[in-house]
Parts: structure tokens; C-alpha cells; sequence
């Protein structure tokens, strides 16, 4: 009896190796799910923040938590609203006095006089007593504007040059009182943005009170939209601009919706520290892209002080990426750098 062996075909080993991967890969993609959109949102620093990100992971608990705390911490540290906070405390102590501060607020107090520095005040953040004194502060509002005589008993705290910082210790050479409002809910977006990074997630949308900042393509490929607010008053909301981005941090300053009126003169929240009142210029908003949401945040509002034209040319000198809104008679002008016209969707 004889017993017949079949032979085998002989596969070219080129091809078979071809065939195992695609066969391994195959086996790991039905391992794999989809990125899921997960949604965080609530209240923070007296706004609302939403947090976007795609994870395979099944973590929304455990990152919604987190982020709470995070932002939390943060408040205790840099809010001028809570008596006890970090900053609180600092600006409780008298001229020529020291404190040893946390990190956190080390760096933000140091980005602020760096940039305070580079756009020679604009942006200060000792400007809180003037922002109180107009009633933009945790003083509450006012409906009236102050006298020559109450503006120039708080000058003399005004100066980001009185502030010191060597390594964590702060110090005051006059009796001031820092405010980092201006910067400090476009820290909070870093710091979210920063655990999420380190937890893995590479596909996010970061926004406290309209801060943000995007990181990623979202799973179909496509970048974050952005919408841009038109700077008109009243309850409704219109649509500027939509861009398109990832990989930065976005903010805009406008005075269109944080104003009081008396006898028909509207004061805007926004107050220039060299003339200690608020901007009377046409500059109604300004939204500015920086690789961190802390700078844009700042460098917004330093603009939003300069003005349109002084803050054109800062702008285009400084290659931040940003877009003007003019007040005209005929609506609003707009007006961009040269980079910013890429994000823009037609």
C-alpha cells in the first residue's frame, strides 16, 4: 500500500510575510474601538468651561474628576474673589514685603510681567485696583464713573515694575495688588491641557470663558472649528469668522459685552494702566493664536489696550498670529496678520 504526499505549493517569501502582517494587523484593529467623544463641562473662576476629547478609553469618571480638581486648585491660587486664596494672601501683605508662593503662581505671575514687559504695560497685572475702582473687580459694579480725585489715590499702586520675583518669592515695593484675571483662565486651559496630554489623550478642545485650546485631529481627519464671536451688543450672538485649528491656544478680548453706561458714555471693562481709565478707541475685539492659551490670553488684552493700529504693528513685530475687529460706521472692519488668513474657513 502506498500512501501518497500531497505537496505543498511554494509561496514566494515575499508574499508570505506580506500575508502575516496583513493578517496581524487585521487581528489588532478587531482589538481596537473607536475613539469616543467624551464631554466635560461645569463652572470655574466665575465662568463655564467644556472639555472635548477623543479617547478608546473608558475613563470619562476618572479625567472629569481630575479636571475638577485641577481647576479648583487653581482658583484657590490666583482668584482675587476668594478672601483665602494664594493671591489673596499676597496682596493682603503691606509695601516691602515677601512670600514664598507655589510654582503655579510663580510662573504665572512671571509670564505676566514678562509679557507686561514686552508690551511696555498695556498689559499689567497691577492694574486690579483701577479694575475695581470702575467696578469690573471683586468690589462689585458701579454706575458711576469715579472721580479725578479717587484715580489719582490708587495710581501710585499701579506699575508692574514694583513686583519682584526671584525663583518662588514674591515681593511688593509699594502696596499693590496683582490681578491675573487677564491670564489666569487661560492658564487653567494649559494646565487641563497638559493632563490630558500626559494621560494619553492627543485629540482634544480645552475652553474656559472662551479661552481654548485645541490639540489634534479630531478621528475623522479634520481640525477643531473655532468659531469667532461678531463684537455686537445685546442678548443675540452672530458668527465672525470660523477657523480651523490644532496645536495652539486661542483667545479673544473684546469691550462689548462687560460695559456700564452713564449719561449716554459707555465705560468698558477694559482699562488702559498708562491713562488709568477705560479704552475709548474702535478696537472692538482682538482674538490671538499662541502655542499656549495663558499667552493669548494676555497678549489679547494688551492689545485690546493698544488699540488697532499700536497693535497691528505689535502684532506683525512680534509674529503673533491675530484678528482685528473695528468699530465703522458701516459695522465692523476687519483687519488680520498676514499667517492668520490659513485657519480661516471659507
Amino acid at each position: 500500500m502506498f500512501v501518497y504526499i500531497r505537496q505543498k505549493p511554494k509561496w514566494p517569501a515575499a508574499l508570505l510575510s506580506a500575508i502575516l502582517f496583513l493578517c496581524i494587523t487585521l487581528l489588532q484593529g478587531c482589538g481596537e474601538k473607536e475613539p469616543q467623544l467624551h464631554t466635560h463641562s461645569g463652572m470655574t473662576m466665575g465662568t463655564t468651561f467644556t472639555v472635548k476629547w477623543f479617547s478608546r478609553d473608558s475613563n470619562h469618571a476618572a479625567v472629569s474628576t481630575r479636571i475638577n480638581r485641577l481647576l479648583a486648585d487653581v482658583n484657590q491660587s490666583m482668584s482675587t474673589y476668594i478672601p483665602d486664596s494664594e493671591l489673596s494672601r499676597f496682596n493682603r501683605l503691606p509695601a516691602n514685603q515677601k512670600a514664598e508662593v507655589s510654582p503655579a503662581l510663580s510662573f504665572v505671575v512671571g509670564l505676566g510681567l514678562n509679557i507686561s514687559e514686552r508690551t511696555s504695560g498695556a498689559f499689567d497685572i497691577t492694574v486690579g485696583p483701577l479694575v475695581n475702582l470702575w467696578g469690573f473687580g471683586p468690589d462689585g459694579r458701579v454706575v458711576k464713573a469715579p472721580s479725578e480725585q479717587e484715580i489719582e489715590a490708587v495710581r501710585h499702586r499701579i506699575g508692574y515694575q514694583s513686583i519682584q520675583l526671584n525663583n518662588n518669592l514674591l515681593s511688593k515695593n509699594v502696596n499693590s495688588y496683582v490681578d491675573l484675571s487677564a491670564i489666569a483662565k487661560g492658564y487653567g486651559v494649559d494646565v487641563i491641557a497638559e493632563f490630558l496630554e500626559k494621560s494619553g489623550i492627543d485629540s482634544y478642545l480645552v475652553e474656559i470663558g472662551g479661552e481654548l485650546r485645541a490639540k489634534g485631529l479630531k478621528p475623522d481627519g479634520q481640525n477643531w472649528r473655532i468659531a469667532i464671536e461678531s463684537p455686537v451688543s445685546g442678548p443675540g450672538r452672530e458668527i465672525q469668522k470660523i477657523i480651523a485649528v490644532k496645536d495652539v491656544g486661542i483667545a479673544t478680548s473684546g469691550d462689548y459685552r462687560n460695559y456700564f453706561e452713564e449719561n449716554g458714555v459707555r465705560f468698558s471693562h477694559t482699562i488702559d494702566p498708562n491713562t488709568a481709565r477705560p479704552i475709548t478707541h474702535r478696537l472692538a475685539s482682538v482674538t490671538v493664536l499662541a502655542e499656549t492659551c495663558a499667552e493669548a490670553d494676555a497678549l489679547a488684552t494688551a492689545m485690546m489696550v493698544m488699540g488697532a493700529d499700536k497693535a497691528r504693528v505689535f502684532a506683525e513685530t512680534e509674529a503673533i498670529e491675530a484678528l482685528f475687529l473695528v468699530k465703522s460706521d458701516k459695522g465692523f472692519e476687519e483687519f488680520m496678520t498676514s499667517g492668520f488668513k490659513q485657519y480661516l474657513v471659507n
